[in-house]
């Protein structure tokens, strides 16, 4: 097997930006440890691509909207780094996380409540349990959304709680500078994935009018975001800290 350096853990690893994150990190020698929800075939495809690359893989299951799993998975993550020689892992990406879409007047309150478990209470609780395998001088990245700038109808809910997930990176950042982790935020612009029921990618009027709106003429792509995030995690990158970089193209500006 490949011998193991560097070690990210990235939730929502098994498909879209997830997956384009893991191995655009196997590409520059960084194995993963990665969550899936349901689909273990899928996850089972991932790690069969990273170890083509060169680099190692496991997906763990989690729901990342109950809490109350996340120190079993704790210690799943700690038999997976015994298995690799390893005690800590270098890099936390929050990527996990569902679309939502509904006007402000139609907003229930199990919308928000479940809204809130994947994309705010799930990241916090998650990294807060992980923080002890987290290596000193390691990062975090959060993921928010283009949305949080921009305003589409119908995704208030979702994006009110990106908003969240970009003040907890900066009060992040202040917390754990003193172990030397850096924490930022990334928000992708309208991708092309399955996301949303895929109706950036299979919607032509869709992907149309995000093309009009967009500098570069053209929706995003997988590879769009994951190697940029990979690129952040490096050395190259290691005196940003508490940013929100986004990458969408330039959408709407």
């Amino acid at each position: 097997m490949p011998e193991v350096k560097k070690i990210a853990l990235v939730t929502g690893g098994s498909r879209g930006l997830g997956r384009s994150t893991v191995e655009a990190l196997a590409r520059r020698g960084v194995s993963s440890i990665f969550t899936y929800h349901a689909n273990e075939a899928a996850a089972d495809a991932v790690v069969a691509s990273v170890e083509r690359i060169g680099a190692r893989a496991e997906g763990l299951q989690l729901d990342t909207g109950d809490a109350h799993t996340f120190s079993f998975f704790a210690n799943q993550i700690q038999r997976v780094l015994s298995e690799w020689g390893a005690e800590r892992f270098d890099y936390l990406i929050n990527m996990a996380g569902t679309s939502h879409s509904g006007l402000f007047g139609e907003v229930t309150e199990e919308d928000l409540d479940a809204a809130y478990r994947i994309h705010v209470k799930g990241p916090f609780f998650l990294t807060q349990e992980l923080l002890p395998l987290i290596a000193d001088g390691g990062r975090i990245v959060n993921i928010s959304s283009g949305l949080t700038r921009f305003s589409y109808p119908g995704r208030i809910a979702y994006a009110s709680m990106k908003g969240a997930v970009e003040v907890m990176t900066r009060y992040m950042a202040k917390e754990l500078g003193p172990r030397g982790i850096a924490v930022n935020t990334v928000a992708p612009g309208a991708i092309q994935t399955d996301f949303s029921g895929g109706v950036v990618r299979d919607n032509p009027d869709v992907a149309r009018h995000i093309a009009e709106v967009t500098a570069l003429g053209r929706p995003g792509l997988p590879d769009d975001i994951g190697p940029m995030i990979a690129s952040l995690l490096s050395e190259d990158n290691r005196w940003v800290n508490a940013q929100r970089i986004e990458v969408s193209g330039g959408q709407t500006i």
